[in-house]
């Protein structure tokens, strides 16, 4: 049997915070997909997480010297994205080969028990260069700079050798051949231009009258798209999530809010955050600089354009006004007079004089915005939540 096993070992990925305080690389979501699921559907394999020893060894999380027996693994860093060449390189690979690139000693590794001399060291010895670009990311502005193009390039994976629901004629459509619909989705009465790329409409997604979708854009499964939506290219609506307003070239990962009106530009938001109405970002500075960005390591240049990087389970209160690059951290709850400072911390209560949410009572109200959508906390969630309260 072969698997998927993937590793942040030399992804940094402290670098894509606040993303992968909540998760691992690979459950980010470039395009119409997570990274995991890109990989998954490429090759027709499950996949599995390689222990780190971290707070987020999890369900998936296997130790390699243990966990292998008789089965093949492609050993995958777990920031990179599947491209077509890829795929087709490391099907080939042999039990103790390695794709290389240029400056890189290794980016994936076909490794049997034979391999594995420990937990956390395999003996490889043959390289096989890339044929190709190597995609990864490194940043969380990385995620809108390359949803478009990871739109279009799901969208063939996703529909290939697959027919599309038949688009109702009250809908006004240029280039019907690069728009499908799922299974349950309606779509009636909007306007929907894929001209300049692809249009995705996941299952039992709802997309009101009045709606403009310019492609490339992805509206997942179960998501709602409320009336007269503005919609450009490069935005991904995730699974579960409702959307209004004017948004542009970002990213909503699953089961979060922005229903009002309000802009969203060049931005990424987590998982079960909520936008308060008439929330606005800036995407632009006034002076048209260079716009910076709060990592870890410190501040670093995006480029021109960078909105918000909300992590999961964070809220902001109506009429919200987000300066250009701001970073928020998880379950913080946003509020207070005039722009927003640059960097709102984890578990935060306001953006004035940030005070600190008690433990208990953002479980609570996670706990509440999940009910809304029929769910509710799970255990490893709330231990993945705990570590960050106590340690970030």
């Amino acid at each position: 049997m072969k698997k998927i096993v993937f590793t942040e070992e030399f992804c940094q990925p402290e670098n894509l915070f606040p993303f992968t305080l909540t998760r691992q690389i690979q459950d980010i979501r470039v395009g119409i997909l997570t990274i995991r699921e890109k990989w998954e559907l490429a090759l027709d394999l499950p996949s599995f997480d390689k222990a780190e020893g971290d707070y987020k060894d999890l369900d998936r999380a296997i130790f390699l010297d243990q966990s292998l027996g008789k089965d093949i693994a492609y050993l995958i860093h777990g920031n990179i994205l599947p491209t077509p060449k890829l795929v087709r390189q490391i099907k080939k690979l042999d039990a103790g080969e390695f794709i290389s690139v240029h400056e890189k000693e290794a980016v994936v590794y076909c490794i049997s028990r034979e391999q594995v001399i420990e937990a956390h060291k395999i003996r490889i010895k043959k390289p096989i260069k890339l044929d190709g670009e190597l995609r990864e990311v490194h940043y969380p502005w990385d995620i809108f700079h390359m949803n478009g193009l990871a739109i279009q390039e799901d969208f063939s994976l996703v529909t290939k050798g697959r027919k599309s629901q038949k688009i109702p004629a009250s809908n006004k459509v240029s280039n019907p051949s690069a728009i499908f619909i799922e299974k349950g989705a309606v779509v009636e009465h909007c306007i929907i231009n894929a001209q300049e790329g692809p249009v995705y409409i996941g299952k039992n997604a709802l997309v009101m009258e009045g709606t403009l979708i310019r492609g490339p854009v992805a509206v997942g499964e179960g998501a709602v798209v409320k009336m007269g939506t503005r919609i450009y290219g490069g935005t991904t609506i995730g699974p579960g999530c409702t959307a209004g307003g004017e948004i542009k070239n970002s990213v909503l990962f699953a089961n979060s809010n922005k229903a009002h009106d309000g802009y969203l530009g060049d931005s990424v938001i987590g998982e079960w955050c909520n936008l308060g109405a008439g929330t606005t970002n800036s995407n632009l500075k006034n002076n048209a600089s260079m716009v910076q960005a709060w990592l870890p390591a410190g501040p670093a240049k995006v480029g021109l354009k960078c909105g918000v990087l909300m992590g999961d389970y964070s809220r902001t209160a109506i009429n919200t006004a987000i300066n250009t690059g701001t970073v928020i951290g998880v379950s913080a709850n946003v509020f207070g007079n005039g722009l927003t400072p640059k960097y709102i911390p984890s578990f935060s209560w306001g953006s004035d004089g940030v005070e600190r949410y008690r433990f208990d009572k953002a479980m609570m109200d996670i706990n509440n915005w999940k009910a809304l959508k029929g769910k509710e906390v799970t255990g490893n969630e709330e231990t993945i939540l705990k570590y960050i309260f106590d340690h970030y």
